[in-house]
């Protein structure tokens, strides 16, 4: 339908409809900024973001986003994150935050086996990875800790969550090979055996896993123990592996004593013998 005005312009009555809720919300913005971006989250059901982005989010700008949030935060109607980053009120999920505290953040090692059910163990602080230099911070009562490792092994992760309450994570098979990679981030290595052991893995992602951190010692331990554990459907990690192998003896535990037995075939000292190892293996909590 048209209607026809008195410019003897035509214009079509969705267009009118469009400018009558352009302009009531321009009143309502004008009226009370901060109560209109409150209900504009509500709206979009946003529980946390961005000042650069969020006005594009929720399709309309403000006069002065940065003034209306801090106006917000002091009414604790919304809490501040970090510059530029906010939340509201009542937004206290520490996986969604640690995705917005660095922008190529994921979730991982001793924070993802947790996640995972790998580990009972909890740590007090989120293990986040990123290929980008960024210091420890706490944020709302929770330690986070940024671990930087080259931009090839930022990889092997997915979406979890739901809605926008989504973030990144490792999956299983990155997050045991991250471990096997940085051991101090995995809880211990007894904790790190365990999960290994009680995980169902996929050796080809393994494959893939370990080619893009590229450790070699990594890649021997972990065919050792899969050996003796006996994982099932390993053969093409085995495959990968062996070629791999060198003449130097790495230890099973990388920051144990220099002593046990050598495991020639994968060329591993075993400083945590392999009775230890099916005993840590079967351990029940």
């Amino acid at each position: 339908m048209i209607t026809f005005l008195a410019n003897k312009r035509f214009v079509s009555r969705d267009s009118i409809e469009q400018k009558v809720m352009n302009d009531q919300a321009d009143i309502s913005n004008a009226i009370n900024p901060q109560l209109y971006l409150i209900k504009l989250l509500d709206d979009y059901e946003i529980n946390i973001f961005m000042l650069n982005d969020i006005e594009k989010r929720v399709n309309y700008s403000f006069a002065n986003i940065q003034d209306i949030a801090e106006k917000l935060v002091q009414k604790g109607l919304l809490k501040r994150i970090e510059r530029g980053k906010y939340c509201r009120h009542n937004f206290n999920d520490e996986w969604v935050i640690s995705n917005y505290l660095i922008n190529d953040g994921v979730v991982a090692y001793w924070s993802a086996l947790n996640r995972h059910g790998l580990t009972e163990q909890f740590a007090n602080t989120i293990f986040v990875q990123t290929a980008k230099e960024k210091k420890g911070k706490s944020v709302f009562g929770v330690d986070y800790k940024f671990i930087h490792v080259a931009k090839r092994k930022l990889t092997g992760y997915k979406m979890y969550g739901y809605g926008n309450n989504q973030y990144r994570m490792t999956d299983i098979e990155k997050t045991i090979v991250d471990c096997f990679d940085l051991p101090e981030y995995s809880g211990g290595y007894a904790e790190l055996l365990r999960a290994f052991n009680s995980a169902v893995l996929d050796a080809n992602q393994m494959v893939v896993y370990c080619k893009a951190v590229n450790n070699i010692a990594v890649t021997k331990r972990i065919a050792f123990l899969a050996e003796y554990l006996k994982k099932p459907d390993f053969d093409v990690f085995f495959k990968y592996a062996k070629p791999l192998v060198n003449g130097k003896y790495n230890l099973l535990d990388p920051i144990g004593l220099d002593t046990g037995e050598h495991i020639s075939q994968w060329k591993i000292r075993l400083n945590i013998s392999k009775d230890e190892i099916s005993e840590i293996c079967n351990k029940i909590y």
